[in-house]
């Protein structure tokens, strides 16, 4: 029996998933989450082989969650659960350390086969996906300003256009407020943003949140 932790923070979306899970034989939904905080809370409650894992979620990001998860001894396969097909972001998923990437406009069937197949120590990538990611991360020239972000400039770049305020993202991401600062003029820079509703409105049209 595969043992599955859904961690989605909306609750109709979370419960389908269960539902859907409950529906195979060989699958358990053993504990649930409704934001990233309350992953690891599941974790130490359950034992479970996948955390199906989606990554806009309130608190921590899927993002921010994947390398917590990939410290711990014992780590769950992770199956990231995204409403976005944006391939830059199914990339940074699986370089923290994702086992797969699926999208929630997929097959059903598709997603039963994803936690199967990284169950068992697999990859797996959402087939709509699979050939962008090879073709477009490591065309430069074509990547979206967004891409040449790094990773901690990246959850910055978010949490800001969430409507979080300096400190507050120094808290979420435990780094001093000047870091904060420093990595704001930097995304700033690199998206040619004059203001916090330029990020807002870049994040928007690339469905980054």
């Amino acid at each position: 029996m595969i043992r599955v932790i859904v961690a989605e923070d909306h609750t109709i979306v979370r419960e389908g998933i269960k539902q859907l899970i409950g529906l195979a034989d060989d699958l358990q939904v053993v504990g649930e989450a409704a934001n990233g905080g309350a992953v690891f809370d599941a974790l130490r409650a359950a034992v479970c082989d996948v955390l199906l894992l989606d990554i806009s979620m309130p608190g921590l990001s899927g993002l921010d969650v994947i390398p917590r998860l990939r410290a711990m001894a014992q780590a769950p396969a992770i199956l990231v659960l995204s409403m976005h097909d944006e391939v830059q972001m199914a990339a940074r998923a699986l370089k923290a350390g994702a086992a797969g990437y699926a999208t929630k406009d997929s097959d059903p069937a598709l997603l039963l086969t994803a936690i199967r197949k990284v169950a068992g120590g697999g990859r797996y990538i959402d087939p709509q996906l699979a050939d962008r990611l090879v073709f477009e991360v490591n065309l430069s020239d074509e990547r979206p300003p967004h891409a040449q972000l790094s990773e901690r400039e990246f959850q910055v770049f978010q949490r800001l256009a969430q409507g979080a305020n300096v400190n507050e993202v120094a808290q979420l991401l435990a780094i001093s407020a000047k870091t904060v600062s420093t990595h704001k003029v930097r995304l700033m820079q690199k998206l040619r943003a004059q203001s916090l509703a330029d990020l807002v409105r870049y994040a928007i049209e690339h469905q980054l949140f």
